[in-house]
């Protein structure tokens, strides 16, 4: 058995930036001292998600990678032994910016990066206006603790994008994620988002046998614009087996800090009883790369 246990700190971020990174890494260390061996933050995690509007000053969040939260999160993945996924806010030159994860190995040095592909641009979440969409493809990231299929937020909707992942080996699908209600919403209707936004990643997970591991953030976050009535991030943060089954969910309006013991071996045995892979058509597929097949 192939046990990798798995950490994430589902987290309520202020205007502090300073505060929200202190609290991270107190997370970091608490959850390093209890057993995990491979930690998952949010999207986004160092500030608040200024994507609720557009706003030039908003760039000066962004940094560059390497550079100071590289440092720093490497420095306390070195410290404590343990692999980080993280996700920041790339300066990769003036005027280009990105939403980027970055994957720091547990001596410190980055084992990868993955660029966000899909961003959209819908009320609250303006994220086009900051973040150029990914240039690096599709790519699992190599680390000491296995094959990492991380891609960010709304690259969660996109099945094309789980299976690029799982068809070059990826051993688990990981999303920081940052996605909530708008409170003028109904209740039934806030609660048909968060349900299809949990199905469809554990429909990714049914169908290339594989575990996801997502971590959203939570708590109430105000419009500065006052367009809207701000957002209210919904938390639950999941991890779901190669079936779909539910391993743990968090709460939707908590902050939590949670290790979840995972059985990377059990997703052979899967693929064993439902071989999808062997079964793809790749022959009918060619039309799939159109925008629309008219």
């Amino acid at each position: 058995m192939k046990e990798l246990n798995i950490g994430f700190l589902q987290q309520h971020n202020t205007a502090d930036t300073k505060d929200n990174i202190l609290h991270l890494a107190e997370g970091i260390s608490d959850l390093a001292k209890r057993g995990a061996q491979l930690i998952v933050l949010q999207e986004l995690h160092n500030s608040l998600y200024f994507c609720q509007t557009e706003d030039v000053n908003n760039f000066d969040l962004a940094e560059p990678i390497p550079g100071p939260s590289t440092k720093l999160y490497g420095e306390l993945a070195k410290q404590f032994g343990v692999v980080i996924v993280t996700s920041l806010f790339e300066k990769r030159a003036a005027g280009l910016y990105h939403n980027t994860a970055v994957v720091l190995e547990k001596d410190g040095s980055i084992a990868g990066t993955y660029r966000k592909m899909h961003i959209p641009d819908d009320p609250a979440y303006y994220e086009k206006f900051y973040f150029t969409p990914g240039d690096l493809g599709f790519h699992p990231i190599q680390t000491s603790v296995g094959r990492l299929g991380v891609m960010v937020c709304w690259d969660q909707w996109y099945p094309e994008a789980a299976r690029m992942m799982a068809l070059q080996g990826a051993e688990l699908l990981i999303y920081p994620t940052a996605i909530g209600y708008e409170s003028s919403d109904t209740q039934e209707e806030q609660q048909r988002q968060r349900m299809a936004w949990q199905t469809v990643q554990r429909g990714h997970a049914v169908a290339n046998g594989l575990p996801v591991v997502t971590v959203n953030r939570v708590g109430f976050e105000p419009d500065p614009s006052g367009q809207t009535n701000g957002i209210q991030f919904w938390g639950t943060s999941f991890v779901a087996g190669p079936q779909g089954e539910i391993l743990y969910e968090a709460s939707t309006d908590e902050e939590e800090s949670i290790i979840v013991s995972l059985d990377l071996d059990h997703s052979e045995q899967v693929r064993r009883w439902w071989p999808f892979l062997r079964d793809r058509r790749i022959d009918g597929y060619a039309d799939i790369l159109s925008r629309f097949i008219d």
